[in-house]
């Protein structure tokens, strides 16, 4: 009788140490599991695309070379940042729409930029979106996006 308590008890206790040392773990619970990136070699982050010179002058509506660049106004926080410049003066070097540039003449940035105080080309594109401030500043051109500083004579940044 002995013998057959032990084995009930034991019978018992069998589904217990199977739970604590084999688990019960279910992959499909995990997304990490069935996780697959399909773009994974295409994917490089914090790595912005820049454009050369030439991209950057085929890509413009309008491109100027200017020394007198400054800072007018910025905005950030909610949205996008925003930032208007303003040209005292500048030479043209290629246009698509106005062949006439009145000075001192501003544009809309999304990206602050790197000015310096050699002379630099200025890539602008026409401005798409931003009504109510194009009105109140008189805004027309945009700097192209990706586009960087490049100072006149040097292809670097």
């Amino acid at each position: 009788m002995k013998i057959n308590m032990f084995t009930s008890r034991f019978a018992y206790c069998i589904p217990v140490f199977l739970m604590l040392f084999i688990g019960c773990e279910k992959k499909y619970q995990s997304p990490n599991y069935y996780k697959k990136d399909l773009f994974e070699d295409e994917r490089q982050e914090g790595k912005a695309y820049i454009m050369n010179k030439e991209e950057c002058i085929d890509g413009s509506d309008m491109v100027l070379v200017s020394s007198d660049i400054k800072l007018v106004d910025s905005s950030s926080g909610r949205g996008r940042p925003i930032f208007i410049y303003r040209l005292t003066s500048g030479e043209i070097e290629k246009t698509t729409r106005d062949s006439v540039v009145t000075y001192p003449f501003q544009f809309l940035s999304n990206q602050r930029l790197k000015l310096k105080k050699d002379s630099m080309y200025v890539f602008l594109k026409k401005l798409n979106g931003y009504r109510f401030i194009a009105e109140e500043k008189k805004l027309k051109y945009q700097w192209l996006k990706s586009a960087p500083v490049y100072t006149v004579g040097t292809e670097s940044k």
